[in-house]
């Protein structure tokens, strides 16, 4: 990894090429009506540049060169194993330009440099090479027939592929999207958030570069409710996934089924239960990662573990445990490579997030510690952690998805009791389950309506573990083998012998 000292990071930064412009058939262009949006870096109010701002004639001229490449066979109908040797070059490219991917995502949405280039690009790189390295290894089937008849069952790739991802891991959710997705032969466009743009337009070079053909990988920056909503209600628009919140979601579906049936992949909000019993292995273990849990990625994270939930006989002791773990996770200067917390993603966002502060004390939660606007001297968008402890499950700070450094406690009294609050959510993203009984573990964990639970650990899982969630949080999956499901017509074909 990287020897780089802060200074040197903020030297790179100030002298940093930065491309802003669309990618649609193979080259950069601006957008058709010439409109741009300023990118302004929330690490200190820097305008990092005027992004195109496409919209839907920028859309029609993506898909239709989508559509194109589609047809003509070149990357569709390569054999697996030669589609597999270009997403391997991809990878390797992404994992050679690291440095710089990573310094476009610090100085974009705000995060630590450390994790951006140790974490995100190295989970980006994992999962285009791990797809890659899958698609020569998924078997069509022999149904069983009678002698007389052949029964197959393939898997086609549907066509065009339109995702829209979030901007708290601009590149990382790109990659769990482009990586089923051009491993089985479809052409992509790719909406990245107005919020965190800059590395998937350099990203789409990179494609091109390793030798996926002009067309089949485009990039539309511009904002939702423009160029999104012109992806979502395209007619040749065959699959739409996307990252975000559960409104958005939600209209996508409408606007899915006010154009084409398109099929539509989301994984949307949560409000994650981090669940510790008073017979947890190691009560400074589970504090630590219940501090990591709430405050990696300054909270920007759809499974952040934002409702604590502590056996009673021990809250008192283990949320101390937990406000002295966060000291470390205090928001420093992302370029430094010491820092654990940096900026949240932008001015907006850091007033939504302390509005939500506001309104949690309002409503009679407890402010154990931080809550404060930091760094203001600095021109960026930073916030101390909060620890609210007397939440009510009830409680607008337990119930909506803050999306920043903003932990809820509540106590119970039994794992039964605890399980119940956990399920009393909209959402259903992910879980955590902290003791030493096996026995109980395992009942908690059938009973948890989330689409990852874990035991003993928070966030764990790689790319061979399925990731989405229940209920409001969404459908599909992505990661794993079941990721290839949502990119892929099955076609039975029936043979007379």
């Amino acid at each position: 990894m990287s020897q780089l000292t802060h200074a040197q990071w903020q030297q790179r930064a100030l002298s940093l090429s930065i491309e802003t412009r669309a990618f649609i058939d193979g080259r950069y262009t601006t957008a058709m009506n010439g409109a741009t949006f300023e990118c302004v870096s929330p690490v200190d109010g820097r305008v990092l540049g005027q992004v195109s701002s496409c919209d839907a004639a920028d859309a029609q001229l993506a898909v239709a060169a989508a559509r194109k490449a589609f047809e003509a066979g070149h990357w569709s109908r390569q054999a697996p194993s030669a589609r597999k040797q270009i997403m391997l070059r991809f990878a390797a490219l992404i994992e050679q330009n690291s440095e710089e991917l990573a310094l476009l995502e610090t100085l974009d949405m705000g995060k630590p440099i450390a994790h951006a280039l140790e974490m995100d690009l190295v989970a980006t790189t994992e999962a285009i090479r791990w797809s890659g390295e899958a698609i020569d290894k998924i078997y069509d089937q022999v149904a069983a027939t009678p002698y007389d008849q052949l029964g197959l069952v393939t898997r086609e790739p549907i066509g065009v592929v339109a995702a829209i991802v979030p901007w708290n891991f601009p590149l990382m959710m790109s990659a769990w999207k482009l990586g089923p997705a051009l491993a089985t032969g479809n052409s992509v466009i790719l909406k990245p958030s107005e919020r965190s743009p800059l590395s998937a337009i350099r990203l789409a070079q990179l494609a091109l570069d390793a030798g996926i053909p002009a067309g089949v990988f485009n990039v539309l920056p511009g904002y939702g409710h423009t160029v999104g909503k012109a992806l979502a209600l395209h007619m040749d628009v065959d699959t739409l996934v996307f990252t975000g919140s559960t409104r958005i979601a939600k209209q996508l579906l409408v606007y899915a089924g006010e154009s084409n049936m398109k099929r539509v992949w989301l994984e949307a909000g949560g409000k994650s239960p981090n669940i510790v019993c008073a017979d947890a292995p190691d009560l400074e273990v589970a504090a630590q990662a219940a501090a990591a849990a709430i405050a990696f990625n300054q909270g920007e994270v759809c499974t952040a573990g934002s409702r604590l939930l502590v056996e009673r006989s021990i809250k008192d002791e283990f949320v101390a445990k937990v406000i002295e773990a966060l000291q470390a996770w205090t928001p420093g200067h992302p370029l430094d490579p010491s820092s654990m917390a940096g900026a949240v993603v932008d001015r907006q966002h850091l007033e939504s997030v302390l509005a939500h502060i506001a309104e949690a004390q309002k409503q009679g939660a407890t402010l154990r510690s931080g809550g404060r606007q930091m760094r203001v001297e600095s021109g960026g968008a930073y916030v101390e952690p909060a620890v609210f402890d007397e939440v009510d499950n009830a409680m607008g700070i337990a119930r909506e998805e803050v999306f920043g450094p903003v932990l809820s406690v509540i106590a119970f009294d039994t794992l039964e009791q605890a399980v119940e609050i956990a399920n009393d959510s909209p959402y259903g993203l992910a879980a955590a389950v902290w003791t030493r009984d096996l026995s109980k573990a395992h009942l908690a964990a059938k009973a948890l309506r989330a689409g990852s639970v874990w035991i003993n650990q928070y966030n764990g899982g790689d790319m061979t573990a399925p990731f989405g969630g229940f209920k409001q949080s969404g459908n599909g999956r992505d990661k794993s083998l079941h990721a290839f499901d949502k990119y892929t017509e099955l076609k039975a074909t029936w043979i007379k012998l």
